[in-house]
């Protein structure tokens, strides 16, 4: 079987759709005061990728995160986890949907403190009354680098390491999709890499789908693609970005801003 330059299978690489928006729109407000987040998103998550979302503040790109993974209502049009239609599910099979579908790794790390790492990390199965699956469990928490630091409370890791064990709890119930909204913006330079590079490899290792909103070229370095969003609207997309050509694509997208 051939490999793509990502290291995963070509079979893996072209798997299908995870999630997928078609004409997707969210307006705030009314009358004088309406804002419209987003104006007919259409977009596609496939399988197996990493994908980064940016574009200047107020771009849309967090209210589409989080319509996306089902946090927000939408105003029009449609989401989608797999087969499933968000736009038409009732509260109870939202929760539902959100819990067997989906993680969710955001920037403040969202850990009980009287949990050790282990704990938190499987807290999200004990409350649906899930047994994790220990060989899936054994390979996520090795993939993340957290082996020795199990047994201890939040209160005794690093930054780094505290949101790698929301890493691991994203990822510890085989969600279909994975959604991280400024998932490094609380560290420092080396533990947001360390972050990151556990992100890129949850995909390529272990075939995860993630989606991932950021504002920092360096993190979208490490996406497969990344998409941009302006006033509500995709605008761009790049595959194989670097750091360098992420940022001279925000760059052409502030100057137009500024002479329009």
């Amino acid at each position: 079987m051939t490999t793509t330059p990502f290291g995963a299978p070509a079979a893996v690489r072209t798997a299908a759709v995870a999630a997928r928006a078609t004409d997707l729109t969210k307006v705030y407000g009314q009358g004088e005061t309406q804002v419209v987040a987003l104006d007919a998103v259409s977009v596609e998550f496939r399988q197996a990728e990493f994908t980064a979302i940016m574009g200047p503040s107020g771009s849309g790109k967090s209210t589409l995160m989080h319509c996306m993974a089902g946090l927000d209502s939408v105003s029009g049009g449609s989401a989608r986890i797999g087969d499933v239609e968000l736009t038409g599910l009732n509260d109870k099979k939202l929760t539902r949907l959100r819990r067997d579908k989906i993680g969710f790794i955001f920037q403040a790390f969202n850990l009980l403190p009287t949990l050790n790492a282990l704990e938190n990390i499987t807290l999200p199965m004990d409350i649906a009354g899930r047994k994790p699956d220990k060989q899936w469990l054994d390979m996520v928490v090795d993939t993340v680098g957290l082996s020795g630091r199990l047994k201890h409370r939040p209160n005794q890791l690093s930054g780094g390491q505290q949101q790698r064990v929301a890493v691991a709890r994203a990822l510890a119930g085989r969600p279909e999709i994975m959604f991280a909204d400024e998932p490094t913006g609380n560290l420092d330079s080396r533990s947001g890499a360390e972050v990151l590079g556990f992100l890129r490899n949850s995909v390529r290792e272990l075939g995860q789908t993630v989606v991932m909103v950021t504002h920092d070229p360096v993190a979208a370095s490490y996406a497969d693609r990344v998409v941009f969003l302006a006033d509500g609207r995709i605008v761009d997309e790049l595959r194989e970005p670097t750091a360098d050509a992420v940022l001279d694509r925000m760059k052409r997208f502030d100057a137009k801003g500024r002479t329009s």
